[in-house]
């Protein structure tokens, strides 16, 4: 079985590369250079700060980690086999998280069983060239009144993922057992990226998959809210649509993505800079 326990050590990683869509990209969680931060760029921090110490300081240790994430959002799993995978064979890290198909899944009509076996080819090509493939499980969207009508569809596609997993012994993000990312708090405005905290508790989820020790628990329960009044709530719901459902509609029928004019924001293994 893929091992996805908290437990899983392979050993000191000492470089990464991030592949996938606008999940991995990072949005929602803008940075303070106006690029998005995200959780693989904080999971990759977190990996850096793993490495032996030997007595070197920090900025060494850091600088001795590489890192790379060519995730572009907007992508779908094909134009990820296409663009991305390739270039993470090249560079060859000692770790790759591939997260791909959300996109396909969300459009009507697709086959998550079809998006499943083109997944599943990728992997087996990236697994022969690269140290650890970890892939990753889609959300549990009951609580995500944009993606809740596709819960079924969502969970069909993670029961491949998982199952891809344990053939080529995987590690597995599972993001559909992260309770805490249920909460409207990990989401972003536009109810479809997850916010700032949201990323921080993905990152840390998956630093526990890979046996690292991380400094908080990802499943931490979020404080208490005053409950919201029918007014408020559909006050909300009427800004989402304005602001963002009826320009991703627009996006969707002129045959735009988001991602139109998007280069990767970091294609090379470069040194960490902490």
């Amino acid at each position: 079985m893929a091992d996805d326990s908290r437990s899983r050590r392979n050993g000191v990683l000492g470089s990464y590369a991030a592949i996938g869509d606008s999940f991995t990209e990072g949005v929602g969680d803008p940075g303070p250079d106006g690029m998005y931060v995200g959780w693989a760029d904080r999971l990759a921090v977190l990996l850096a700060d793993q490495l032996p110490v030997s007595g070197a300081t920090a900025a060494t240790v850091h600088g001795d980690f590489r890192y790379a994430n060519l995730a572009v959002r907007g992508r779908l799993l094909d134009q990820i086999v296409d663009e991305q995978i390739p270039r993470a064979k090249e560079l060859a890290p000692d770790l790759v998280t591939f997260c791909a198909g959300g996109n396909d899944i969300i459009r009507p009509g697709t086959d998550p069983d079809d998006v499943a076996e083109r997944f599943e080819r990728a992997v087996a090509d990236l697994s022969g060239a690269v140290g650890t493939v970890m892939v990753t499980t889609g959300f549990d969207t009951r609580n995500v009144p944009v993606l809740r009508h596709l819960r079924g569809k969502i969970a069909t596609y993670t029961a491949h993922v998982r199952a891809i997993a344990d053939r080529y012994d995987c590690p597995v993000l599972d993001l559909w057992s992260l309770k805490s990312v249920q909460d409207r708090r990990a989401w972003d405005g536009d109810r479809l990226h997850l916010s700032p905290e949201g990323h921080t508790r993905v990152a840390l989820r998956a630093a526990q998959v890979l046996g690292l020790d991380v400094p908080a628990d990802p499943d931490q329960a979020w404080p208490p809210q005053p409950p919201r009044g029918t007014l408020e709530v559909r006050r909300d719901d009427i800004h989402w649509a304005r602001e963002y459902l009826v320009p991703w509609i627009g996006r969707r029928l002129r045959g735009e993505s988001s991602g139109d004019h998007v280069e990767a924001k970091r294609p090379d293994l470069l040194p960490l800079k902490h």
